[in-house]
């Protein structure tokens, strides 16, 4: 009898799970670093909304992305695969470039959409516009984008407005090319982008998208790749001006509002209990802005290093109901998000090799992570130099380090300085030494044994390494820019509408 009515009750449970799949909200701040968050320990941050996330969600302390620089990050954190699979190497994509994200890839939407999913993205792509838009979200898997195809700063801003009444955007950007779009799906509606509305404008969209979707009865998929904290800085009426931290804290303040508005929406629709929301960043934040620029806390470096500073990312997950609020210090990726949302969702994985795992023990028991290592590849990853740090348990190790002009204005001259090749590698003890500071002694018979499992992890990992063809070696073609106004002239000047 007691066993008929557990089975009774959980094929109930399977029923009422099947009858309403759960919702996803994935948040990507740009350029944020792992101390930005009041909830990371910043004294001075106004994030009301992304600190009320963690108190009453899942705080995770070692999260990492897998690149520190942002279409690379981007493109494991939608297929679950790092970057040299799908080719989105060396650098990042640039308006005009030819390649982009490869259409055969799949991304967590095309994942999804089999189930029924509705499926949206705004904000930043940066993943390819290419020839007739072959590589905007349009094309893969999503019903939607409101957004810009790469970043803010890839076109001439020194005229342009960051902040009301007619504050100009922070140095030049890029010059010599068109002013950055603002697209809905295919279809440019803005050029140049007005940044004192944008934030509105997306919030409005994501709103008109959840609501249609709940009045559906259609689970959703919501992508939301923020434009903050990433230079140049803007905000709106609602932000700027509002923070203690000058421009970099007003643009960081307007993303936490819109991240109050979508939780919002979800409890007006009453769709809060059967959402995750999940929230992290692309890759660590450009310490040569300065105070402009974000900071990594105690982690060593930021932008364009694969020290921690520029790859472990302030993460949370909230999920009123299913997820306890607490903090993990368990591993876990960027790579982790696509098997879990399919997990959650009971959707098929996709027939490739994937890197990420499913995080879901982790975030419903606050369990133990599948994920045993975390790999490290520069900004410009080859296969003749391969990894330049893993992490094995609690300990990292450096086969290359190397500094970068992103990280460049800090005092630890090792974030600036050439590449150097460490054999046998750094050893360092996270757990005791996040910020990186002490090498272990490798001559100690403990540390021995570590360096041994160390080689045996990474032989394993680059002999199941297959490098994609380079999207960025396919290089540029001006006509590729986009232009509201295709036929003007003289371009990029005349691409105004």
């Amino acid at each position: 009898m007691g066993s008929s009515r557990f089975a009774f009750f959980g094929i109930l449970l399977l029923c009422t799970c099947s009858a309403s799949p759960p919702n996803f909200v994935l948040l990507f701040a740009d350029d944020l670093g792992f101390g930005d968050l009041g909830c990371y320990g910043h004294p001075s941050s106004l994030t009301p909304n992304l600190d009320r996330l963690a108190a009453e969600g899942l705080r995770f302390t070692d999260f990492y992305s897998t690149c520190p620089v942002c279409s690379p990050s981007r493109a494991s954190l939608l297929t679950g695969r790092y970057q040299t699979r799908s080719g989105i190497y060396p650098d990042v994509l640039y308006p005009g470039s030819i390649g982009g994200l490869p259409l055969n890839e799949t991304t967590i939407a095309e994942v999804l959409k089999p189930l029924g999913y509705a499926t949206a993205a705004i904000g930043k792509w940066h993943l390819g516009l290419g020839h007739n838009g072959m590589f905007l979200p349009t094309k893969q898997g999503f019903d939607h984008f409101l957004g810009i195809p790469y970043s803010h700063d890839m076109g001439p801003c020194k005229n342009l407005t960051c902040f009301p009444p007619d504050v100009k955007c922070y140095g030049l950007c890029d010059i010599n090319t068109v002013t950055v779009p603002l697209m809905q799906n295919e279809v440019i509606k803005q050029q140049p982008v007005n940044f004192l509305d944008l934030e509105r404008s997306y919030s409005d969209f994501a709103t008109n998208f959840i609501t249609t979707s709940v009045e559906k009865k259609q689970p959703f998929f919501l992508y939301y790749p923020s434009h903050h904290t990433h230079y140049p800085q803007y905000a709106g009426i609602g932000a700027a001006g509002q923070s203690l931290r000058g421009p970099y804290g007003d643009s960081l303040l307007e993303f936490d509002n819109s991240v109050g508005h979508l939780v919002e929406t979800l409890k007006r629709t009453g769709v809060i209990n059967n959402t995750l929301v999940f929230f992290t960043s692309d890759n660590g934040p450009e310490l040569m802005r300065r105070s402009r620029g974000g900071i990594a806390g105690p982690l060593k470096c930021g932008k364009s290093t694969t020290y921690e500073g520029g790859m472990r990312e302030p993460a949370i997950a909230y999920w009123p109901g299913t997820i306890k609020p607490g903090v993990t210090h368990e591993m876990a990726s960027t790579l982790d998000i696509l098997p879990t949302l399919a997990r959650l969702a009971g959707a098929e994985l996709p027939p490739v090799m994937l890197d990420g795992v499913d995080m879901t023990d982790i975030l419903v028991n606050q369990g133990k992570s599948k994920r045993e290592t975390v790999m490290f590849y520069p900004v410009n990853p080859s296969e003749d130099y391969g990894l330049f740090a893993l992490r094995l348990g609690k300990y990292k190790a450096h086969f290359y380090t190397q500094g970068a002009f992103h990280s460049s204005t800090t005092p630890d001259k090792d974030c600036s300085a050439l590449r150097e090749t460490h054999d046998p590698p750094l050893i360092f003890d996270l757990e005791a030494d996040p910020c990186e500071l002490y090498a272990l002694p490798v001559d100690e018979s403990d540390i021995q044994s570590v360096l041994q499992q160390v080689k045996t992890v990474k032989e394993q990992f680059e002999s199941s390494m297959v490098f994609g063809e380079s999207q960025m070696a396919k290089g540029k073609d001006p006509s590729l820019e986009p232009c509201c106004n295709p036929e003007c002239s003289p371009k990029p000047s005349c691409c105004h509408c």
